[in-house]
């Protein structure tokens, strides 16, 4: 693909996030009217992360009919002989939405030829938007942004994601760990968000059990265009299924992997 396919894919992308990211506030504003489903276990939707997904997905398919897709809400769209493929998620954090909450975000990343090229997450409520693209950095509403420097647990606060997806047993030893460790620990309730506050030097690193690609592969282009290390969440089935994740700054990368007993020594 040429750097100009690219650059047409990332200046599009680039406006249909805010786009998108406007619509969801709209329908955070309305909210107690909205109808929300139950997929499981603190696993929600509602009409706005349908409605966003429809408009994000429709827009790239008029756009860029030769990609794939995959949404949280709509599903896989496959394309023969694909350039690449879109990974959205239209409202990353539907509880704390549907609850009045600020942590949630709109996220959309391209993926091709096994890495990320580009991420993008706006977070409306908390007027912030996040970039990042392959070998060309991430900013913070249009400013450059880097990973903290921290090198020691104890130097600044932890993200740590949880799902219904695994057992207490698989988080509990894990949050242990950190306390043990020095460090304190955070949940907002959107990984996606926590991953890109790693980015930004907010948290000092972000370790999930079991995540979705769509609600991490735009933060992974993110955080690696901010200095960040992150375990390679490409590897393996975990396009589709989903894997453990250990973000974090380059120093601290060895210690978090140990955590989630994933080697430091590959990729990622």
């Amino acid at each position: 693909m040429s750097k100009e396919s690219l650059d047409a894919r990332f200046a599009f992308a680039a406006e249909l996030v805010d786009e998108a990211g406007a619509l969801a506030l709209g329908f955070f504003g309305q909210r107690e009217s909205l109808h929300i489903t139950s997929k499981g276990r603190q696993d929600m939707a509602s009409e706005a992360d349908v409605n966003i997904e429809r408009l994000i997905r429709g827009r790239l398919a008029e756009r860029f009919p030769g990609d794939a897709f995959l949404g949280e809400e709509t599903g896989r769209a496959e394309v023969e002989d694909a350039e690449g493929i879109w990974v959205v998620d239209p409202i990353d954090g539907t509880q704390p939405f549907v609850q009045g909450l600020t942590s949630w975000c709109v996220s959309i990343a391209y993926v091709r030829d096994g890495a990320v090229e580009m991420g993008f997450v706006n977070a409306p409520a908390r007027d912030e938007s996040f970039v990042g693209r392959r070998g060309e950095g991430a900013t913070l509403d249009g400013v450059p942004i880097a990973v903290s420097d921290a090198s020691r647990l104890d130097a600044g606060i932890l993200g740590v994601g949880y799902s219904p997806r695994i057992g207490a047993r698989d988080i509990v030893p894990v949050i242990e760990r950190v306390l043990q460790d020095g460090a304190m620990f955070y949940r907002d309730g959107s990984g996606t968000l926590d991953l890109c506050y790693v980015a930004c030097g907010r948290l000092i690193g972000y370790v999930e059990p079991h995540i979705m690609a769509w609600d991490s592969l735009a933060a992974v282009a993110i955080l690696e265009g901010a200095g960040g290390r992150v375990s390679d969440m490409l590897a393996g089935d975990a396009m589709w299924e989903g894997a453990p994740i250990v973000a974090s700054t380059p120093a601290l990368y060895p210690i978090l992997a140990g955590y989630m007993g994933i080697s430091s020594n590959g990729a990622g």
